[in-house]
């Protein structure tokens, strides 16, 4: 009797253990993120293509784990991933494609994924997953409408074709019934996955800290804003309809995402499904920042941002839910491609990013954490364009940009000792 009492005592404290140890859910309340019961804050990485990394056919799960290792390392815990890849047939996309055709999926880049998270899961770290992308270089939105009879997509940068072509093509997808139905079904296949290595079901694998709705989903113009609010709370609702364990959110660049007007920011988050607001700041991009005039332009970018920074906080507090600046880049000094090259300016940046997020939790305000864009590893530029050929290095710049422009590799010591510095101030809060 004695033995058995022993014996079930014994199971019963293993038992305990292993609870104590299973992965905490991320959950808001307020302005806050927790993880459990204690505030949860943190400075994360884009690593949109690692479910192609861990993919056994044309991945490398070695690097994988040692990328995995190294950001642990650096106290990175949360990882925004690319749950996509769609049509995969140019050369601007990525390749393979998850979804190579509409509804059609290759299964060894779900292993991928599965694998991915599992890893991930080991480390205590997070995943936020987004389900679709505003640009070309994933598919996303362009491919459903070119799958759904509206003609090729004019790929902005490829004769004749220019930014404005492609974003009135792309805005055609919140009037396109049968484009929305189909993500819808891609949401629902995704979401409806076990993991074959943990067998958790993903609505209830807390490794999984989100489901985001897409990468810079983009109203386009004034005109669109209701089809486009229609279609938001549509997707929004669903993933809250199958999933009730897991946070929600958009992937909006915010002011760029709404035709400039934090007004409809606002107005499109309404939503009391979206649990957290997301902003994304792109200096280069929107003419801020100049590597070849960089000591010059360097100050009114650290202005700008916090501007921008500033005025996405304030919606934040006035819909009384956490924000992330969950995209941010810059390059190295003069552009360079290299891992090691010298990052004077762009670690100005972080740190000024960093040290906003520090600040806020410090003061209890609703910015969060950031995502650098984005964590490139190993990876590296192989030819002389730095563009992206199938069987290169995979970094964390699209297929049809330089490789290493933004990416963080592992050479990039400087930056990385500015991420494990905040990392570390931010889990003493």
């Amino acid at each position: 009797m004695k033995n058995r009492f022993l014996k079930t005592l014994s199971f019963a404290m293993i038992f305990v253990a292993i609870a104590c140890q299973a992965q905490e859910r991320i959950t808001v309340k307020g302005t806050q993120f927790y993880k459990g019961d204690k505030p949860y804050s943190y400075i994360g990485a884009n690593y949109w293509y690692g479910s192609l990394l861990a993919s056994k056919k044309v991945g490398d799960r070695k690097r994988l784990l040692r990328e995995l290792d190294l950001m642990q390392k650096n106290g990175i815990d949360n990882l925004r991933i690319l749950v996509g890849g769609d049509g995969g047939k140019y050369d601007f996309t990525v390749r393979p494609a998850l979804q190579y055709e509409q509804g059609k999926y290759d299964q060894d880049l779900l292993d991928g994924l599965d694998f991915l998270i599992s890893e991930m899961s080991k480390r205590k770290m997070y995943a936020v997953l987004f389900l679709t992308n505003n640009w070309e270089w994933s598919g996303g939105m362009s491919q459903y409408l070119e799958w759904n009879g509206k003609g090729p997509v004019p790929v902005p940068g490829i004769a004749p074709n220019t930014w404005p072509q492609f974003m009135a093509y792309t805005e055609q997808f919140h009037s396109c019934e049968p484009c929305m139905k189909a993500l819808e079904n891609h949401v629902k296949f995704i979401m409806g996955r076990t993991n074959t290595y943990s067998k958790k079901k993903y609505t209830e694998d807390n490794t999984i800290m989100a489901w985001q709705v897409g990468n810079e989903p983009r109203t386009f113009t004034p005109e669109n804003e209701a089809k486009f609010t229609v279609w938001l709370n549509n997707i929004v609702n669903l993933i809250d309809s199958l999933d009730k364990n897991h946070l929600i959110s958009t992937g909006s660049e915010g002011l760029n995402s709404s035709n400039d007007d934090i007004q409809i920011f606002e107005r499109t988050h309404q939503n009391p499904n979206i649990d957290y607001l997301t902003m994304h700041i792109w200096p280069k991009n929107w003419n801020w920042f100049k590597a070849d005039n960089a000591e010059a332009t360097m100050p009114a970018t650290l202005q700008n941002a916090g501007k921008y920074i500033d005025k996405h906080t304030a919606v934040a507090k006035q819909l009384k839910r956490p924000i992330i600046i969950e995209e941010f880049g810059l390059s190295r000094e003069n552009e360079n491609l290299n891992a090691g090259a010298s990052s004077i300016n762009r670690d100005k940046f972080y740190s000024y990013i960093f040290g906003r997020v520090l600040e806020s939790v410090k003061s209890g305000g609703p910015l969060q954490a950031a995502n650098f864009w984005g964590f490139g590893g190993e990876g590296k530029a192989v030819n002389d364009t730095g563009k992206w050929n199938p069987g290169d290095p995979l970094t964390t710049d699209p297929p049809q940009e330089p490789q290493g422009l933004n990416s963080v590799f592992n050479g990039d010591k400087s930056t990385l000792e500015i991420v494990k510095k905040y990392n570390s101030e931010l889990k003493k809060k």
